[in-house]
């Protein structure tokens, strides 16, 4: 495989998901200019383990997903890009960032669903929507409990495993699974352990509605 563009951010792209991009460093100028002279425009995707996403001193990790590009917006001064992850990709070797960073990658398998996962990909995607849903009320969700998912059990998984309320480092965790009932299997377990975390401090509406309940009752003890 030819060496492919690399950009390293810091957030986890998965697959079938969105990403949208404004790039203003020439570096990347150039890398999309030579891009989008090709029939399909892809590039990887891969999360900075240490250092930040201008410059180029960064560290970086060596699985990432590869992304499509499907819309360029001119804006002033920096261009807009809407990407979509495609594959899972492994780094096997880092090339001299000229101008640009670039990777000799390989394919990760692409996950496959059984019937036998139906019941666990429904209790998943019943978790994640439902802690979503409580995480919006705390303040804490990025994605909305309601959001549609795509009728095609992989990509859904993959849907699942972006929104729900997780960081970096869990959702590159997550890229890693080795199997879909392994992928579904570790975004419920993740969701579960995280809702504790969003939803330690109640929202002032619900403490006022509670101060209030608990003062009624005192009044009501005292008569």
């Amino acid at each position: 495989m030819d060496p492919l563009p690399m950009f390293p951010l810091n957030t986890v792209l998965l697959p079938a998901m969105p990403l949208a991009l404004r790039i203003f460093e020439e570096r990347y100028r150039i890398m999309l200019g030579r891009l989008l002279d090709e029939e399909e425009p892809e590039f990887g995707v891969v999360l900075i383990a240490r250092g930040s996403e201008a410059g180029g001193t960064d560290v970086r990790h060596d699985i990432g997903t590869l992304a499509r590009i499907v819309q360029v917006d001119a804006g002033s001064g920096d261009l807009g890009v809407l990407a979509v992850g495609m594959g899972r990709v492994r780094v096997i070797e880092w090339l001299t960032d000229d101008p640009y960073p670039r990777a000799r990658v390989e394919p990760l398998p692409e996950l496959t669903y059984k019937d036998e996962l139906g019941a666990l990909l429904g209790e998943t995607e019943g978790t994640v929507r439902r802690v979503l849903a409580r995480a919006a009320e705390y303040g804490a969700a990025v994605w909305a409990g309601d959001v549609d998912l795509d009728e095609e059990p992989v990509t859904a998984a993959w849907q699942l495993a972006a929104i729900a309320p997780l960081g970096a480092q869990d959702r590159l965790g997550l890229l890693t699974a080795a199997s879909l009932g392994e992928l579904l299997q570790r975004t419920l377990d993740l969701t579960i352990a995280a809702e504790p975390v969003l939803t330690a401090a109640a929202p002032p509406d619900e403490m006022d509605a509670a101060i209030r309940d608990l003062l009624a009752n005192e009044d009501e003890d005292e008569a």
